[in-house]
């Protein structure tokens, strides 16, 4: 049975529409004519994609402003920043992070909103309602959407977090849901390694790469895969956690339940763990920086640990996925500049020769908080140009 040509159009026209938003994510701000010749369609083609997204809020004009050469002064067509906007809301363990940014990633850091995690999730909604709220209030400004992102297992299909070790007020809750319903805009939820996944394939050092890995190790171990250009998310979203593999049968208890989870031994909050245990006094990642540069502690036997247990889950992800970049984000890396060489190096000895060899191991660029912004620019643009079976 052939699809009716009606059908066939309005599909040809979700398809240029995502092309010409493509073209403007690759290469900014462009003139309509550069715009075609950068989507690869024709002019007429590219002025009624431009039309359905300007009147969608996807796109704006830009002032007229004269170039260098000689002329009428030429107008310019960009994601929009002035006119629309979307929030980035971060959860962590300690604390979350708001933040406004236009449609093309750009984070406004002046009116970043950051509040101590409290204790608990009612207390969250109400703190994340009310600064969201600040957020929205700017005249002439349409707030698209917020983008949420949560450390731990996050269920897609109920939209709601499962566990999170580090942040357990969320468990079994829907933090997307009880904010739409606050706000009265669109929200979406994501797991804060896949959110990181989008931050480095949107902004960061993956931009146009299919297959790719990530792994955050911050406050926990986490891993979000990018396979064919699609987040690995298993059957219900709760695959990637490698941070809960089991690395000392009788280790330090984990926020999982568990002992000896890989992520009590190679992060930020380990680090952190470690030394405090030396010291005998807590210390956060923050402080034992600033020790370790003051020179008044040394830190060879807590990064020997860090080093041993990180390379592990190194080689266990380059064995296990094959992919052909692996990211790792950590703050603990601008500690010492040499600890992210020798986890390579640990990740080189553990790994199969073939798969190490088959892949390319950097430090992550992008932030959470990107990553927060990048998923509901996909969900809103998902739902204004919804490709065909959506």
């Amino acid at each position: 049975m052939s699809t009716p040509p009606s059908i066939q159009s309005a599909l040809l026209s979700r398809i240029n529409e995502r092309k010409v938003l493509r073209s403007l994510q690759v290469y900014g701000p462009l003139s309509r004519a550069d715009l075609a010749r950068q989507a690869g369609m024709s002019a007429p083609t590219a002025s009624k994609a431009v039309e359905a997204l300007l009147h969608a809020g996807l796109l704006e004009e830009t002032e007229e402003t004269r170039g260098p050469s000689r002329g009428r002064p030429s107008r310019k067509l960009q994601l929009a920043s002035v006119t629309a906007q979307v929030l980035g809301f971060v959860i962590d363990a300690e604390n979350c992070r708001i933040v406004p940014a236009g449609l093309d990633g750009t984070l406004d850091d002046a009116r970043n909103i950051e509040f101590p995690t409290p204790a608990t999730y009612e207390a969250l909604i109400d703190a994340a309602t009310r600064h969201a709220l600040r957020l929205t209030q700017r005249e002439g400004v349409k707030t698209l959407g917020v983008g949420v992102t949560l450390p731990g297992l996050v269920d897609y299909r109920q939209k709601r977090g499962v566990l999170s070790p580090n942040v357990p007020i969320t468990n079994g809750r829907a933090p997307c849901r009880d904010l739409e319903a606050r706000l009265g805009i669109p929200c979406t939820l994501i797991q804060e390694e896949h959110a990181l996944c989008l931050a480095e394939r949107h902004f960061g050092g993956a931009r146009g790469i299919d297959d790719f890995a990530m792994l955050d190790v911050s406050t926990g171990v986490g891993l979000g895969v990018m396979s064919g250009g699609r987040l690995l998310t298993g059957h219900s979203g709760l695959a990637g956690e490698i941070g809960h593999i089991t690395v000392q049968a009788d280790g330090r208890p984990c926020g999982c339940g568990n002992q000896g989870c890989l992520e009590t031994m190679a992060c930020d909050s380990a680090l952190a763990w470690l030394v405090s245990q030396r010291l005998g006094r807590k210390v956060t990642l923050a402080e034992v920086g600033e020790l370790y540069r003051s020179g008044e502690i040394s830190l060879g036997m807590e990064l020997d640990t860090i080093v041993r247990y990180l390379g592990i889950g190194v080689a266990a992800i380059l064995n296990l996925f094959n992919p052909s970049m692996l990211f790792v984000h950590g703050r603990l890396f601008q500690i010492d500049e040499g600890l992210f060489p020798r986890v390579v190096e640990e990740a080189r000895r553990r790994a199969l020769p073939p798969s190490y060899a088959d892949c390319r191991i950097i430090q992550a660029q992008g932030s959470k908080r990107q990553g927060a912004v990048a998923a509901i620019i996909e969900e809103r643009i998902d739902v204004l140009i919804p490709t065909q079976g959506n």
